[in-house]
């Protein structure tokens, strides 16, 4: 998916329907056709980019910063809000339906119904635990030289 083809883009450019709650020179934000609760928004950063490698420090610093802020004002307007998830689905394998980089900023309430983040693994052995994060540890070193 290009700029030319994607929907998040054809928002940003006014070419296509949203309900916007707010934008700046970064970012916009607007609620989520297919919400998962009332109140559902995506914030998406005005240039495409398609997930968390592609994106700039700044830009992915503000995309957050704006999910923070609509998590606040979520919680002080009239929508149910009792709690509230971030969430990035970075790549196909994570769930991203749409290849423009988005954080989801969902408003929870009790018995809404929502489910699907429950997820019970077995505890994963310390011996274990710390190879992973040798090699994770190994990754930054790479990326920092």
């Amino acid at each position: 998916m290009d700029e030319g083809t994607c929907v998040f883009c054809a928002i940003v450019r006014g070419q296509e329907t949203a309900s916007i709650v707010y934008e700046d020179e970064t970012v916009v934000a607007f609620l989520d056709r297919y919400p998962v609760t009332r109140g559902h928004l995506l914030v998406v950063p005005r240039a495409h980019v398609v997930g968390l490698e592609d994106i700039d420090a700044d830009a992915g610093a503000r995309v957050w910063e704006v999910g923070r802020m609509l998590a606040r004002a979520l919680r002080r307007s009239g929508v149910p809000c009792e709690g509230v998830n971030l969430l990035l689905c970075d790549g196909e394998a994570a769930y991203q339906t749409v290849f423009h980089f988005h954080l989801h900023v969902i408003p929870r309430t009790a018995g809404d119904g929502w489910t699907e983040l429950r997820h019970r693994a077995p505890e994963r052995e310390r011996e274990l635990l710390e190879a992973d994060a040798e090699v994770i540890r190994n990754a930054l070193s790479s990326d920092r030289s």
